[in-house]
């Protein structure tokens, strides 16, 4: 007998869609901000560094209420990406991953800026006074030495995107085989009379999904790390 079935497995593996796809969306933008937070000089900044940390500290319902308003099909934002392109967002897996990018993307930011805070100034001013311009500089030298905050802060966003919950239900609603991820499949099994098994079997999945992306990111932080000589 199979461990869950084919409904419960489609709830794992939209998670699993989601989460990466809330990975791709975000980890460039993040990459950018994170250098922007370290390196740049400008009024703002603090203020910039509050927003982007946001996600973290206001309750996830808010943010999906926040991306309802701006990516509804009435929204600023969503009315004209449906009139013109034909994209809705809300209520759609691509609307469940936007919710998850935006919950994670603290988390990206923080992982990449710690790693660009560590990275040797030194080797850079060496590089340009070798001749290197600028993007060569970032390319060949500063994104290297990022690259254990980027790999640590994508899994950490991947593994903490498989238990979004609340920004998720708000903008994306809980719709099987669209929207509904593990953490909903969950709620939707203890709303239902019986479904107390169903409940814990994918809270176990959950779990281990959980502790295998921080055991990872760890894992991955601190080979970089060696790679690069840092310990």
């Amino acid at each position: 007998m199979d461990f869950l079935s084919p409904e419960e497995w489609q709830a794992v593996r939209l998670s699993l869609i989601v989460a990466l796809r809330s990975v791709a969306v975000s980890l460039v933008p993040a990459i950018a901000i994170a250098w922007v937070l370290v390196r740049g000089r400008f009024p703002g900044r603090m203020l910039l560094d509050a927003l982007v940390h946001l996600p973290l500290v206001v309750p996830p319902v808010v943010v999906g209420w926040g991306l309802l308003m701006l990516f509804g099909v009435r929204g600023p934002i969503g009315a004209p990406l449906q009139h013109w392109f034909g994209i809705r967002l809300v209520f759609s897996t691509d609307g469940a991953a936007l919710a998850t990018a935006v919950m994670s993307f603290p988390l990206i930011v923080r992982a990449v800026r710690l790693g660009l805070e560590h990275a040797d100034l030194g080797l850079e001013q060496a590089a340009r006074t070798l001749g290197a311009g600028r993007w060569d500089v970032f390319l060949t030298v500063t994104l290297p030495l990022m690259t254990p905050g980027i790999l640590a802060g994508a899994v950490t966003a991947f593994a903490a995107g498989l238990g979004e919950f609340g920004a998720v239900i708000t903008f994306a609603s809980n719709i099987p085989g669209e929207t509904q991820t593990l953490p909903l499949a969950i709620y939707a099994a203890t709303q239902s009379p019986g479904g107390e098994g169903t409940a814990a079997r994918l809270a176990l999945v959950s779990f281990i999904l959980a502790i295998t992306g921080l055991l990872a990111a760890e894992l991955i932080a601190r080979r970089m790390n060696r790679l690069l000589g840092r310990g």
